[in-house]
């Protein structure tokens, strides 16, 4: 045998063996995600089409899903918060992911003092409890004991004070905006790292034809970062369909006022755990969490098969 065909041999061989060790160090990361995501979500989409009868699970196929469009008291607690899930999702994508990508403008500016500051103090909001910020939120926002009353009349505005998270009207837009005060760190400091990735040469060439300050931003940047502001975009669908933590701490499971702040997180927990009168069935949580899921992976493949690839074109 040739000193090459050796080489080749040996070559494979390392192949094989770098393969081995990759599965070796994979193998853990993929018993913990199947234990905790994927048998679980196959367990849920599993019970959404069966339904408990004198204690035992009986097959109804999509019978469950009939129940939760097609009944009166299912369907009308199931489109409230589908339609507050919208709106939520909504308030985050026009007001927390503009505001982010303005601050990551600011914060770009080369000259700007005090800069790891207003990171660390924008980003800190982001590492408080749900519980926490719920919490002093409702303190604030009281309007017995809270701080907003004074805080207006300093400005002259305390005519224009209200319980916000006491009326309707104002409620859910109000626990939105709790929202975003708590995660606009994250597109900010996601949109800043991509701004900081752009290459000097295609800013400097920019200067030379005399693009500078927010021209600067808007013809170069803002089209580089595209495919970064389409992923937080995609995120934003994400944790906005799958919340819960923050509604609850803040307006409790049943949501209120009126379930004007029932979204799906709050109605899957009340129907499956059940919640003060209402017995839980869990026949109908997992059909409400596999509606949620099919919700998010539509989301998710229209972004992946058609708006990223949009935004691919349009960056090359």
């Amino acid at each position: 045998m040739s000193t090459a065909d050796y080489s080749q041999s040996d070559s494979g061989q390392d192949k094989r063996a770098r393969r081995w060790h990759i599965l070796v160090f994979l193998l853990p990361a993929v018993i913990v995600y199947t234990a905790i995501m994927i048998l679980p979500l196959i367990e849920t989409l599993r019970l959404s089409l069966f339904n408990v009868v004198d204690g035992q699970g009986v097959f109804v196929g999509f019978g469950n899903f009939q129940t939760l469009f097609g009944e009166p008291r299912w369907s009308a607690s199931f489109w409230n918060a589908l339609r507050n899930n919208f709106v939520f999702f909504l308030i985050h994508m026009l007001v927390q992911n503009p505001i982010g990508v303005a601050l990551a403008a600011l914060l770009s500016v080369p000259k700007l003092r005090f800069g790891a500051f207003y990171r660390t103090a924008l980003f800190l909001p982001t590492l408080l409890s749900f519980v926490i910020v719920g919490f002093i939120w409702k303190l604030i926002l009281s309007p017995i004991w809270g701080v907003s009353p004074y805080l207006l009349d300093l400005v002259g505005l305390k005519s224009l004070f209200a319980p916000w998270l006491g009326k309707p009207s104002s409620a859910l837009i109000t626990v939105s905006l709790i929202s975003v005060w708590q995660n606009v760190g994250i597109p900010t400091m996601l949109i800043y790292a991509s701004m900081l990735s752009i290459p000097e040469e295609v800013l400097e060439a920019a200067e030379c034809d005399g693009i500078t300050g927010w021209s600067q931003f808007w013809k170069i940047k803002l089209p580089l970062i595209l495919p970064s502001i389409g992923i937080i975009s995609i995120l934003t669908f994400v944790g906005n369909f799958n919340a819960f933590d923050l509604v609850y701490t803040v307006q409790g499971a049943l949501a209120g006022p009126d379930g004007s702040t029932d979204i799906l997180g709050t109605l899957l927990y009340r129907t499956f755990f059940g919640f003060q009168l209402q017995i839980g069935d869990k026949s109908m949580g997992a059909t409400i969490a596999t509606v949620m899921f099919l919700i998010i992976l539509t989301g998710v493949c229209i972004y992946l098969f058609a708006i990223q690839r949009r935004m691919r074109r349009y960056q090359f």
